[in-house]
């Protein structure tokens, strides 16, 4: 029996793995990175140990520091959760060597499954339908469209699509850098692209005892970057004969490799109906709770109880109702899904009915590696958390969870829920007609756009400028309950300027008359009550709460009508805010992989100047507009904050002009 497991892994994961250990009596250690000595994760376990530095391969891939935490901390079993050395052979043997209980698969299974192209070869002596793998060095032209693919992992890292054989060169390189920062492995190999193919996976659970479980498919097709952001079970597009196909399929690759414990086989659905083997997770996947909701099951539980040798019983549970997961992620999806990093200074999801565990019947479950205040940083994986609504059907649940994205109160950093949120309501989405392509089918310009249109932005800063004039005279002696504004007889508006996310300027101006606010361009538009967090207005003849924070010059405002991110503009400029035209800012902070170009070349609009490497991928910077690099400031390797000025070009005309002046003031 277990009595105390380290969770070798951070953030989300983490936190669950803890919750069935409370429930089942183990006690539990955290390991943290210097990065995430404040993380919810660290706090929450019984015991924290901390792994110096915060790079992933100083910290969470180092198997001989985990192992050494676990005998300090007194632990006596390892959960290596997801991601990092979930899928590591040498640190499970590493764990068993040490004489702790690994909770995973035999070590033999893992790095049966370790390198992707040996597991295409077992898996095809096995008779599982298997793609063609592809010699990066021998691919034509007939070969395209191609996927270069990490061999030592997944979630998307070390993977690129190649449609010219001009990018393929390119496009491995990127892909090995990529997998070596993420899995310590640069291996990859390509294979054929099914367009518009479906990413259907296969949840299988085996004891030590010889008995095996497969517990359905999950359609995890809806995807950005090759990252799932939207799971579900079952598939709508998986009827009873070919689920029963794809069950036996998985069933044979788990026997085929000696599987023990929770793993996952991942198959391509062509839309002929055949199918084709991906990969094998070994190991617990990110979209476990919609299978865990479909079917009653805790699979942590059965992890621990099965590497504890306990016997599965003799049939699963039957499936029921439906269960949808959404990804939410501090990423920005209208600006090619670059991450986020920062505070997040509020997270509130309304309605949930469980955290980390199926409800108690149908309904709104969190998984959270967040909460109000948690630091996020630019050294790991952006996701915040998964929100999944279980229902007695797809519509239900779908409804549940677009009502519970809208409703969400996330403050501090940009993120993807309007755009999940758009999806849940998307008739394509609603229709069961997904596919890997699905987003750019239906396009970006339409499931990212913002929740609040142009008027719901005005009304939000309308709000704001009420709850921040409420404020200021909330201790006033005399007439304190009303915002700043208040005038016996006409006079000038209170005026107050916020920035909108797409850097438009908004100018509120107000006065507050004995009529009843009179605010520009809000003709119709009715006072309530004002307070620093509250501001109730009526439009068009409904009222409607504006619920205002207000935290670092930002104004966050969520309404019925969207949320709303604004930042206060000063009235006079900080000279050294200031930055010369034509810089090119650093959007995140991360470490220079790369630089394209250097002083006086000219650059054409759209061509990549910097790589940046954040959250474990690499970001390309482009040239905004056409010009000649005037001034670099990076160079590889270094570490660059937000907002930082990587280069300024100036038009090619200007430089002209510069270099003359300056050639004519030159002696002869």
């Amino acid at each position: 029996m277990i009595d105390k497991l380290l969770v070798a892994n951070r953030g989300e994961i983490a936190r669950r793995v803890f919750r069935t250990c409370r429930d089942l009596g183990v006690a539990t250690v955290a390991v943290h990175s210097d990065a995430d000595g404040r993380a919810p994760h660290a706090a929450e376990a019984d015991a924290a140990v901390r792994l110096p530095g915060v790079a992933p391969s100083d910290t969470y891939l180092r198997g001989d520091l985990l192992v050494a935490a676990a005998r300090a901390a007194g632990a006596d079993a390892v959960h290596p959760g997801y991601g990092f050395l979930s899928e590591n052979a040498a640190f499970a043997r590493a764990v068993i060597d040490a004489g702790l209980t690994w909770v995973g698969p035999p070590p033999d299974a893992i790095a049966a499954m370790g390198s992707k192209i040996e597991a295409k070869k077992l898996m095809a002596s096995a008779g599982v339908p298997v793609l063609p793998e592809l010699d990066p060095d021998a691919v034509t032209e007939a070969d395209l469209p191609l996927l270069v693919k990490a061999s030592a992992g997944g979630g998307g890292r070390g993977m690129r699509v190649v449609r010219s054989l001009g990018d393929l060169a390119e496009a491995v390189e990127g892909a090995r850098r990529e997998a070596r920062s993420a899995f310590g492995d640069p291996a990859v190999f390509c294979e054929p692209l099914l367009e518009n193919a479906r990413h259907i996976e296969v949840q299988v659970l085996s004891d030590a005892h010889g008995r095996g479980w497969a517990l359905g498919e999950r359609e995890c097709s809806v995807q950005r970057r090759h990252q799932k952001i939207i799971e579900e079970a079952p598939s709508p597009a998986v009827g009873a004969a070919l689920r029963e196909e794809l069950c036996r399929a998985a069933v044979d690759a788990a026997k085929a490799i000696g599987y023990v414990g929770a793993g996952t086989v991942e198959f391509m659905l062509a839309d002929d109906g055949r199918f084709f083997f991906l990969e094998v997770n070994t190991r617990l996947q990110v979209e476990h709770p919609v299978t865990e909701c479909v079917y009653g099951l805790d699979l942590v539980r059965m992890q621990i109880e099965i590497a504890e040798g306990a016997p599965l019983p003799e049939e699963p549970p039957r499936p029921e109702g439906h269960a949808i997961e959404v990804r939410l992620y501090a990423e920005d999806p209208a600006a090619d899904w670059r991450p986020q990093a920062g505070t997040l200074r509020t997270f509130e999801v309304p309605g949930v009915d469980s955290a980390f565990a199926v409800p108690a019947g149908y309904g709104l479950r969190l998984d959270s590696g967040v909460e109000s205040g948690t630091e996020v940083g630019i050294h790991y994986d952006p996701m915040l958390a998964k929100l999944i609504a279980w229902g007695p059907d797809r519509a239900a649940a779908a409804r549940r969870l677009g009502a519970a994205l809208r409703g969400a109160r996330i403050h501090g950093l940009t993120t993807n829920r309007d755009l999940l949120a758009r999806i849940m309501a998307e008739p394509v989405f609603l229709a069961g007609g997904t596919h890997t392509g699905y987003l750019d089918q239906v396009g970006l310009d339409v499931l990212a756009a913002p929740l609040a249109d142009g008027r719901a932005v005005r009304l939000s800063a309308l709000a704001a400028a009420l709850a921040d004039a409420a404020a200021n005279r909330s201790g006033a002696a005399v007439l304190g309950g009303l915002p700043s504004g208040w005038r016996n007889v006409p006079s000038q508006p209170q005026r107050k300027e916020y920035e909108a996310p797409d850097g438009t300027r908004v100018e509120v101006g107000y006065r507050i008359t004995r009529d009843g606010l009179a605010a520009e361009g809000h003709d119709g538009v009715r006072l309530h009550a004002a307070s620093p967090g509250l501001v109730t207005l009526e439009v068009d003849g409904v009222r409607s709460g504006f619920a205002v924070r207000a935290a670092g010059g930002e104004a966050y405002v969520d309404s019925r009508f969207g949320a709303v991110a604004l930042r206060a503009v000063p009235r006079f400029a900080d000279p050294s805010d200031l930055v010369a035209p034509g810089s090119l800012l650093a959007p995140m902070p991360g470490t220079v992989v790369r630089v394209e170009a250097g002083p006086g070349d000219a650059v054409e609009e759209g061509r990549t100047l910097v790589v940046l490497e954040a959250m474990k991928m690499e970001h390309r910077i482009a040239a905004p507009a056409a010009g000649v690099v005037a001034e670099l400031n990076v160079g590889a390797g270094r570490q660059v904050e937000a907002g930082a000025v990587l280069a300024v070009i100036v038009p090619a005309e200007e430089r002209a002009r510069n270099d003359g002046a300056e050639n004519e003031g030159t002696p002869e």
